[in-house]
């Protein structure tokens, strides 16, 4: 027995050897097969292979922030056509340096700013993807609307007041007839076989935010023409500016009502298409990370900021060098580069049988510029001493009014199709043409001030 048990473990030992080496020679041809320097670090000294571990991950660690960075670069920067109108800002810098070509200047700042605005739009939608669909949907109309703001900032800060009245006012506008038409119509178009349908009571609650702005616009301009001011000159500056502070304070009220009571406002009407969303939402994943997202969203806003200031100061000069009133630049000009992003992501929804979030974009937009944008530039002038007021003048304050029954009686049935669409942009038509023979009286027009 004790031969048998010897010449067992015998065996056993010479097997265990055996597989100990056919692994350890497995694991060497693994290793070897997926990097041969490995081979070399197991057999150095045990001194020297923590230190060349160390020193592989930080040259592991390095490649992989610069391949990042590049991979980034190419998927914001590479990935579209249209991103080839960058080098327009460049160009506006240097034409507006060498030369004193205003209408050049402004052609190609705005050019520049085209891309710059859509790209800025696509970073808001990769961070809505770490953010859930409600916050998400309210940061693609801040940041959406963050290129009318920059300039309205630049313009106000040069006294260009009615250039500030008349960019946001002409957001408002674009946003509620054009993007909301094109939205429309293109999803009337592909879903013509069904009419659409989209969630009524925050449409109705839109448009009841959008007639409380037309309210705190048309008192002050009512109370200019009338000559009926207590204090002639003041009471209607000051009248602005208290109804500036109560309109963003429903604004804030309007923003806490919608994270908190209001969960699943961009979520689709129709629970069957809940489920096809839902299937269709996992299959797209986010391009780029949060912290890029938030990257590129700061770069992305200081380039903009950099080209409003050569577009704003160039306004004066490419009106008189182009032919076009000033008023078209800033109703219609301004607010279509500003929109852009918006405009293609509303049209997209649309496409796609989502058009409560094509409203969120397009009606959630106007609503920020005429419940925040507006008030903020009043507070934000009354900051820097200028006399930034509610008066937009008869002509413009009737226009919104317009638009805005116009579009709340198109909302009030909850349903969309492609006439609907239709009448939004021949509107936007007749409000073009307007402002493109329209001029402000002398007494009223810009005198800009150099800062």
């Amino acid at each position: 027995m004790a031969d048998q048990n010897s010449s067992m473990s015998g065996v056993n030992s010479h097997l265990e050897m055996g597989s100990l080496e056919g692994r350890s020679v497995l694991e060497l041809e693994d290793e070897s097969l997926s990097s041969p320097r490995m081979i070399s670090i197991k057999t150095s000294s045990l001194d020297a292979a923590p230190r060349r571990y160390f020193c592989d991950v930080e040259e592991i660690s390095c490649r992989c922030i610069l391949r990042r960075a590049f991979n980034s670069i190419r998927i914001v920067l590479l990935s579209d056509k249209l991103n080839i109108l960058v080098l327009c800002g460049p160009l506006a810098i240097l034409v507006d340096k060498l030369t004193s070509h205003h209408g050049w200047v402004f052609l190609l700042s705005l050019l520049g700013i085209i891309p710059l605005a859509e790209r800025l739009g696509w970073a808001t939608e990769q961070l809505a993807f770490f953010t859930g669909p409600t916050v998400g949907g309210l940061l693609n109309a801040t940041f959406g609307n963050a290129t009318e703001l920059i300039i309205s900032m630049y313009a106000l800060r040069s006294g260009m007041i009615r250039v500030v009245q008349q960019s946001l006012l002409g957001s408002i506008l674009s946003n509620m007839l054009l993007v909301l038409g094109c939205a429309f119509f293109g999803g009337g178009i592909v879903h013509s076989n069904k009419e659409q349908v989209f969630d009524k009571a925050n449409a109705v609650m839109n448009s009841g935010l959008l007639l409380m702005a037309v309210m705190g616009l048309l008192f002050p301009a009512v109370l200019h023409f009338t000559r009926t001011e207590l204090h002639f000159g003041k009471s209607e500056l000051a009248l602005s500016r208290f109804s500036s502070c109560v309109m963003l304070a429903a604004y804030g009220a309007y923003l806490f009502f919608q994270l908190t009571s209001q969960k699943n406002m961009y979520s689709p009407i129709n629970e069957g298409e809940s489920q096809d969303d839902s299937n269709s939402d996992d299959e797209e994943a986010p391009q780029i990370s949060k912290w890029e997202s938030i990257s590129w969203l700061s770069i992305l806003t200081v380039w903009i900021s950099v080209l409003s200031e050569y577009l704003v100061n160039a306004i004066e000069g490419a009106s008189v060098a182009m032919n076009i009133p000033v008023a078209f630049i800033s109703v219609i000009l301004l607010p279509i580069v500003g929109n852009a992003a918006e405009h293609a992501g509303a049209v997209m929804f649309a496409v796609k049988d989502k058009l409560d979030i094509s409203l969120g974009v397009a009606i959630g937009s106007s609503t920020q510029i005429s419940m925040f944008g507006i008030p903020f530039c009043v507070v934000v002038g009354w900051i820097m001493g200028r006399p930034m007021d509610l008066n937009f003048q008869l002509f413009e304050t009737a226009t919104l009014f317009m638009t805005v029954l116009v579009v709340a009686f198109m909302l009030q049935e909850g349903t969309s199709n492609y006439f609907k669409g239709l009448m939004l942009l021949l509107c936007y038509l007749i409000v073009a043409a307007s402002f493109f023979v329209h001029i402000d009286p002398k007494s009223i027009q810009d005198k800009p001030k150099k800062t």
